[in-house]
């Protein structure tokens, strides 16, 4: 009894009704459906931006309005801890994002690397072997013209 009557006390929400088997139901809204996203059309040739750290591999795949069209990471391949940052990692992630944004119809890539990791020239193996062709290879890793002091060095 005590049961039944902590059922009938519960609350009912302003807009919603409650139904024949206890369960609150909405009552005025429509049912609305998200419309479905279609394919979509890329240009041919793209920017793939790869930021290899000493912890992982990330490769995005852009169009040429920077626009991403296609990522990936060492984590997303399905690599955890230290073996994201391998290089067979990084070159399974770029595989990974070479096929989508090679389904998505780019064939082309300008590669622009960045980082001191060690998936650099795997990553861009990854992306040919994926079918995309390679145009050109640009190291943008900034370089500090000696501006902020550095942290002071490690005593291990």
């Amino acid at each position: 009894m005590a049961r039944a009557a902590r059922a009938s006390l519960r609350a009912v929400p302003p807009d919603g009704v409650k139904s024949d088997s206890g369960k609150v139901r909405l009552a005025n809204r429509k049912q609305q459906t998200r419309p479905r996203r279609g394919k979509k059309v890329v240009e041919s040739e793209g920017v793939a931006h790869v930021k290899a750290t000493f912890n992982n591999t990330l490769i995005s795949v852009a169009d040429s309005k920077g626009n991403v069209v296609a990522w990936s990471s060492a984590g997303k391949a399905g690599f955890k801890g230290s073996k994201k940052s391998t290089p067979f990692a990084a070159t399974q992630a770029a595989e990974l994002a070479g096929r989508e944004a090679y389904a998505m119809g780019v064939r082309k890539v300008h590669v622009r690397v960045q980082g001191p990791g060690s998936g650099r020239e795997s990553a861009i193996q990854g992306l040919a072997g994926a079918g995309l062709t390679v145009r050109s290879i640009e190291d943008v890793t900034p370089l500090p013209h000696n501006g902020c002091r550095p942290p002071k060095k490690r005593r291990v």
